[in-house]
């Protein structure tokens, strides 16, 4: 089994997270979410003597994406991102996707409701939920592209069904912890509560 290295990043005035995720063994690297400023990140890499190979954007609002041009010319990786979105990319990505760095495998969930292009990244017992899914709470759904009805699915039918025992990495520090369980959000956040389509659509209504 490849050695999978994961490292959260603190980066700009909203709270964002961003990360390292690859292998250890081979010293390759994905940065998902480089937010405003990824030097730190290039910092890490560069102390691991990694490679950076990819930047991984679980949507493309700009408190997400803004570093995104700046890193990958400055390291020659690629961007991915989910073919919905309307950010400059050399991969796109859809539901099912698979990405390699050496032997770990990044799989990704597209998870739209925040907007139509978010996604999730699976890589190992990791889960990337960018703005899908918080510590304690969920993304909007009441910006441009925003969708209830879509919320629900991914996070109700395709987040629900993951196993309890992945650690969840959100987009931003919104919760009481910087990472969590499945499972434990499964059981504690009210937003992951199992809901018929109408009750979550009355939910999301509510202040």
């Amino acid at each position: 089994m490849a050695d999978t290295w994961v490292k959260q990043f603190a980066l700009g005035p909203m709270d964002n997270f961003g990360y390292l995720v690859g292998d250890a063994q081979a010293k390759t690297l994905a940065v998902i979410d480089p937010s405003f400023d990824a030097r730190p990140l290039e910092d890490e890499a560069k102390r691991l003597g990694a490679a950076i190979e990819l930047v991984l954007l679980t949507h493309g609002h700009p408190d997400h994406v803004r570093d995104a041009e700046r890193l990958a010319h400055a390291t020659g990786a690629k961007i991915a991102a989910h073919r919905a979105g309307s950010v400059r990319k050399d991969l796109e990505l859809d539901d099912g996707s698979i990405v390699r760095l050496g032997a770990v495998e990044v799989r990704v969930l597209h998870t739209p409701g925040h907007t139509p292009d978010s996604c999730c990244f699976l890589a190992g017992n990791a889960l990337f939920t960018g703005d899908t899914l918080f510590v304690g709470e969920c993304g909007r759904v009441d910006l441009p592209g925003s969708s209830v009805d879509a919320m629900h699915h991914s996070l109700l039918h395709v987040l629900r069904g993951l196993p309890d025992d992945l650690i969840v990495y959100p987009g931003h520090h919104y919760g009481p912890t910087p990472t969590s369980t499945l499972g434990h959000e499964k059981e504690r956040n009210y937003t992951l509560q199992p809901r018929s389509l109408a009750e979550f659509r009355r939910f999301m209504r509510e202040p």
